[in-house]
C-alpha cells in the first residue's frame, strides 16, 4: 500500500530487500502515480474494467480537475462513485459521499481558499494511503478516519468516527465534476432510517443509486442548495424524506462513541433505482467492509499477473506495474448484474453472456491500450466488439469516440475501426462482424441521415470523397481529419480482404493514399489546403490572422510550428512537425514522398534535436517533449519506433528507452500528460516489454528495447510467450543479437500468431549499437 512521496524509498528499500518475484503485484501499484501535474488519474478503489470507480474529489471545476483530485491540494469534498482515468474531459463525480461532525449542519462543500467555508476537510498526505482497490484518508477537521473499496457495481465507504452528538453524513446528489445535467432534475428519496435512493442526472441519461448505512439515523433531512441565500439558509429540511432538483442532497446524523465506524454501501446503475438496488444485493450483500477490500486484491493480483517481470530496477517495477494496472482500469462496463444496459436508443436493452461497455474514448485508446488488451485481456476482448454491436444495432449508425452514450465524433478520426479489425484480424470473431463491416463502409461513404444528427458522421466526408482530402477553409483540423480518415479506410481495406469483398478492398485500398493529397513537397510537410487546391499560405512577415467563413473559422496562415486552439486550428492538438509521422499504415510511402530513408531520417532526427518552442496560441497538451516530439499527446507516441522501417533501428531503441526513462516516474507527478484512458500507460507497458503496435489493424509488432530481464506473457491454453535478455542494464539499451526459439532473429518486427504461439525471444544488448542487426529487413507497411 503506497503513502506519499516521503515514503518512497523506505518502501523501495524494504522490497529490494524481500525481492519482487515473492510479493503480490499490487505490491509494487502506487495509484497517486499521475495524480499532480496533468497526469488526471485518481487515487480511489476501482476494479479492472468495472462501472464504479471511487475517490475522493478535491474540486470540480476547470481542466485541471478533470478526476476531481489534484496531489498538490490539501482539502477534500468527499468521496464520488464515477471518475474517469486521465482523461482531458471534466465530467464524472456521481454521488458523493462526506463524514462530518461539524457543531453546525453545512450543506455546501465550502472552497479550496475557504474549506471552513463547507463541509469539506483538510488533509495530510502522510495520513494517506491508497493501493489497488483501496483509499484511507484522515479528514483532519472531524478526526475521521475515511476508507474506501468496491466491487465492479458498488462502492463501500467505512468511516470511523471519534465520540461526537454530531456526526453526520452528508449525501450530495448535485455534486458533479463539470456540468453535464444538461438542464434535467436529479431525485432522491430517503426510503427507511438506513437507506436513501435516487437518480443523478448525468449526460444523455441518470445514475441511479441505492445507499444503505449500517447504523439506523437518528436525525435525517434533506436539502435543496438552489434555496440558499447570504441572508439566510433556507435551504435544508429537517425529518423531509424526498427531493427533486438540480442541486439536491441528503444529510443523516448519529451519536457516536469513540472509533465507532459506520458503514455505507452504494449500488449504481444505468439502467434504474431497481438496477441499483439488485446491483447492491448481489455483489455486496454483507457488511464486512475488510472482506470486499480482499476481494478487491484477489482481482488485482490474478490480473496484474497476466503479466510477470524480472530483473530491473525498484523504480522501473513500480513504473511497469502502475502502468499496467492503469492500462486495465481504462475500459468500463455499464450493464447490470442481470445483463440490463441502458442502449444508444435511449432504451433498456439486455446483453447475453457478455459485458456491455458504454464508453470508448479510442481516440486514444485504438493506439496502445486496445492492442495491449488482445494479449493480457483476451476474455475481455470479444465483449469489447460486442458492444459496439449492440450499439449499431440500438442506434442505427456506428459511433466513434462517445462517453455513455452521448455521440458525436469529439475527435477527428473513426477510429472504432481500428479497435474492431485490429480485434478481427488477431483472432476475436465472436461477434456479428457482417453487420459492423456493414455500419463502416455507410458510415465512409455516407452523410447521417435523421434521426442521426449530421456529427455523427465522418466531419469533412463530402470533401475527402469528392477532393480526397478535407480543406482547411471547410474543414476543422482539416490536416488530420484527412491523415486518419486515410487510415480507418486502410483498415476497413484489411477487413474487406478478409471477408472476401475484393472490390471493396480495391476503393479503400485506393482512399488510403488520400494522405498523399495534404503532403507538400516544397515543406515537406502535410499542409493545410483550400478546397481551390491552393495551399494555405505560409506565415512570413504577416500577422497570424483568424478568417471565419460563415460557422468555419480557421488560421489564415501556414506556420509548420503553430499549436492553434480550437475551433481555428490547423492540427488536433499538435503541429505540422508533430503530424507529418501520422502515416501509421504506410511508413513506406511516407520514406517515398520524403525521397528515401536518409532524407527520411535526416527529418526524424531534426524533429527530435529542435527546440521544444511552439507558436501561440499555445496548446495545454504539449508537455513531455523531446525537440518537437510530445508524448503528452497520442499523435507522437508511434514516431520513435519510425526508424524501424528506414533502416536503423538502433535509433529506435535508443529514442524508446529515453522516452522510457524522461517521462515515466515514480510519485504523483510521474506521468507527462493526460493519462487518458490507459494510452499513455499501455504505450509504456508495450515498450517496456519491448514491442509496439504501429498499426492496430495490422497483427505486425515492431520492436524497440526491452528494459527486464524477463518478461512473461500469460496467454490462453496455459501458453507463454517470453522476452528475455542478456546483459541488460540502462546503459546497454542497443540490441546486439537476438533469437526466436533458439533460432537466429535479425528483424525488427515480430507477428502477433508467433506470441499467441508461445515461445521465447532473447536479445542480447550491448552499450554500443550494432548497426548491421534488425537493418535490413524492415516492417511491412502498405507501399511494401
Amino acid at each position: 500500500m503506497f503513502r506519499t512521496s516521503q515514503f518512497y524509498q523506505l518502501y523501495l528499500a524494504f522490497f529490494c530487500i524481500i525481492g519482487y518475484a515473492q510479493e503480490n503485484p499490487i505490491d509494487y501499484v502506487d495509484p497517486f502515480i499521475g495524480t499532480d501535474f496533468f497526469g488526471h488519474t485518481y487515487p480511489g478503489a476501482a476494479l479492472p474494467n468495472a462501472l464504479v470507480h471511487l475517490s475522493p474529489d478535491i474540486h470540480t471545476e476547470g481542466w485541471t480537475y478533470c478526476a476531481g483530485y489534484v496531489y498538490s491540494e490539501s482539502s477534500i469534498m468527499g468521496f464520488s462513485h464515477t471518475h474517469w482515468s486521465g482523461v482531458g474531459m471534466v465530467n464524472g463525480g456521481e454521488i458523493l459521499l462526506m463524514p462530518t461532525t461539524h457543531q453546525k449542519l453545512q450543506v455546501v462543500p465550502g472552497s479550496l481558499e475557504n474549506p471552513d467555508a463547507g463541509y469539506r476537510s483538510r488533509f495530510d498526505h502522510k495520513e494517506e494511503s491508497a493501493s489497488p482497490g483501496y483509499y484511507s484518508v484522515m479528514l483532519k477537521d472531524y478526526n475521521i478516519k475515511a476508507e474506501l473499496t468496491s466491487t465492479e457495481r458498488a462502492g463501500f465507504h467505512r468511516y470511523t468516527f471519534p465520540e461526537s452528538k454530531t456526526s453526520r453524513i452528508i449525501l450530495d446528489v448535485g455534486h458533479q465534476i463539470g456540468d453535464m445535467t444538461q438542464g434535467k432534475l436529479s431525485e432522491l428519496r430517503i426510503v427507511n432510517n438506513q437507506q436513501i435512493e435516487g437518480a443523478k442526472a448525468a449526460g444523455l441519461g441518470k445514475v441511479y443509486f441505492v445507499a444503505e448505512f449500517s447504523k439506523p439515523f437518528l436525525y435525517y433531512g434533506t436539502f435543496d442548495t438552489a434555496y440558499k441565500t447570504p441572508e439566510s439558509d433556507g435551504s435544508i429540511f429537517p425529518y423531509k424524506n424526498a427531493e427533486v432538483g438540480d442541486k439536491i442532497g441528503a444529510f443523516v446524523q448519529y451519536h457516536t462513541e469513540e472509533n465507532e465506524a459506520i458503514l455505507v454501501k452504494v449500488g449504481i446503475s444505468y439502467t434504474s433505482i431497481e438496477g441499483a438496488r439488485k446491483n447492491l444485493k448481489a455483489e455486496i450483500p454483507h457488511w464486512n467492509f475488510d472482506q470486499t477490500k480482499e476481494r478487491a486484491e484477489k482481482i488485482w493480483n490474478k490480473e496484474l499477473s497476466k503479466v510477470t517481470i524480472k530483473g530491473g530496477t525498484e523504480e522501473q517495477k513500480q513504473i511497469f506495474t502502475t502502468a499496467l494496472y492503469r492500462s486495465l482500469l481504462a475500459q468500463y462496463i455499464s450493464q447490470d448484474v442481470d445483463g440490463s444496459y441502458f442502449g444508444s436508443d435511449g432504451k433498456i436493452h439486455q446483453a447475453d453472456g457478455f459485458d456491455f461497455y458504454g464508453s470508448f474514448s479510442c481516440w486514444d485508446t485504438y493506439r496502445t491500450q486496445h492492442p495491449l488488451m488482445t494479449l493480457v485481456e483476451p476474455e475481455h476482448v470479444n465483449d469489447y466488439i460486442k458492444s459496439i454491436e449492440k450499439k449499431v444495432k440500438n442506434y442505427g449508425w456506428l459511433p466513434a469516440q462517445h462517453f455513455l452514450n452521448v455521440y458525436g465524433e469529439s475527435m477527428v478520426g473513426d477510429h472504432l475501426i481500428p479497435v474492431i479489425v485490429d480485434a478481427y484480424l488477431k483472432g476475436y470473431r465472436d461477434f456479428d462482424v457482417e453487420l459492423i463491416y456493414k455500419a463502416m463502409k455507410k458510415k465512409a461513404l455516407e452523410t447521417p441521415k435523421p434521426p442521426i444528427p449530421e456529427e455523427a458522421g465522418r466531419s469533412g466526408l463530402e470533401f475527402y470523397l469528392d477532393l480526397g482530402y478535407a480543406p482547411i477553409d471547410k474543414v476543422t483540423e482539416a490536416v488530420p481529419n484527412t491523415l486518419e480518415l486515410a487510415y480507418d479506410d486502410w483498415c476497413i481495406a484489411q477487413l474487406a480482404k478478409e471477408l472476401g469483398k475484393e472490390k471493396d478492398y480495391e476503393l479503400f485500398t485506393q482512399r488510403a493514399y488520400n494522405y498523399q493529397n495534404v503532403w507538400d513537397k516544397k515543406t515537406q510537410f502535410m499542409r493545410p489546403r483550400k478546397a481551390d487546391g491552393s495551399w494555405l499560405p505560409a506565415l512570413e512577415n504577416q500577422t497570424q490572422q483568424i478568417v471565419t467563413e460563415g460557422d468555419h473559422s480557421y488560421y489564415q496562415y501556414f506556420d509548420p510550428l503553430l499549436v492553434g486552439r480550437r475551433p481555428n486550428r490547423h492540427y488536433t492538438e499538435s503541429n505540422a512537425w508533430q503530424y507529418v509521422w501520422s502515416v501509421q499504415h504506410d511508413v513506406q510511402g511516407l520514406i517515398e514522398l520524403f525521397g528515401g530513408p536518409k532524407a527520411f531520417t535526416n527529418k526524424l532526427d531534426t524533429f527530435f534535436e529542435m527546440s521544444p518552442v511552439i507558436t501561440p496560441p499555445k496548446y495545454v497538451g504539449v508537455v513531455g517533449t523531446i525537440g518537437q516530439y510530445v508524448h503528452g499527446n497520442q499523435p507522437s507516441h508511434h514516431v520513435a519506433y519510425l526508424y524501424n522501417y528506414a533502416g536503423q533501428p538502433w535509433k529506435t531503441q535508443q529514442k524508446a528507452r529515453q522516452v522510457m526513462n524522461e517521462f515515466y516516474r515514480t510519485g504523483p507527478g510521474g506521468l507527462c500528460g493526460n493519462e487518458d484512458m490507459g494510452s499513455l500507460s499501455s504505450w509504456y507497458v508495450l515498450s517496456a516489454i519491448g514491442i509496439y503496435p504501429m498499426t492496430p489493424g495490422s497483427t505486425v509488432y515492431t520492436i524497440g528495447s526491452p528494459i527486464f530481464e524477463e518478461v512473461e506473457l500469460n496467454l490462453p491454453e496455459g501458453k507463454s510467450f517470453n522476452i528475455k535478455t542478456i546483459n541488460n542494464s540502462l546503459k546497454n539499451q542497443y540490441i546486439q543479437s537476438a533469437k526466436l526459439n533458439g533460432k537466429p532473429f535479425n528483424q525488427t518486427f515480430i507477428d502477433h500468431s508467433i506470441i499467441l504461439k508461445g515461445g521465447t525471444l532473447e536479445f542480447v544488448m550491448g552499450a554500443k549499437p550494432n548497426k548491421s542487426w534488425g537493418s535490413k529487413k524492415t516492417p511491412p507497411s502498405m507501399s511494401n
